[in-house]
Formats: structure tokens, sequence, C-alpha cells
């Protein structure tokens, strides 16, 4: 069931178009719409670039997966590499 909401809300804003331009054929997006959202894919992807870039692991090191140990779920870490 959350996979069937997810794909509604991502198909969402294509239907909304999709309305929009049924009931407006002849109708044409205005400029400054189409400069904001190029704006809005510009900052998204810079956005997610910049996050990807600032939660990376340092190369020389090696990710190591959690380990149970008790009860306890220690956070995972990254080690030098040997």
């Amino acid at each position: 069931m959350p996979y069937l909401i997810e794909a509604l809300l991502f198909l969402l804003p294509f239907a909304a178009y999709g309305l929009w331009r049924r009931a407006n054929p002849s109708a044409e997006p205005s400029t400054i719409l189409l400069v904001l959202a190029a704006c809005g894919v510009v900052l998204m992807l810079g956005g997610a670039i910049w996050y990807g870039l600032s939660r990376s692991m340092d190369h020389s090191r090696d990710y190591v997966p959690v380990q149970l140990e008790r009860s306890d779920i220690p956070p995972s870490e990254a080690q030098p590499r040997r």
C-alpha cells in the first residue's frame, strides 16, 4: 500500500498539468513560470550534489557495518584502511 501512495504522489503533478492543458488547450505556460521551474530544478540538483558530497566518507576509510552486541545497536563507523 505505501508503494501505491508513493506512486500516486509522484504522478499527481503530471495529472494536474494534464488537467490544466485539457482545460486550457490554447494557453502556454508563462515565461516567468518556466524560468522559476528551471531555477527550482537547478537548486534541487545543486542541493542534492552538495548534500551527497558533505555526507560522503573519506576515500582512505572503509565502511564497517553495524555489529549487534548484546541488545545494543551501536552506530556504524568508518575505519582507516589497513
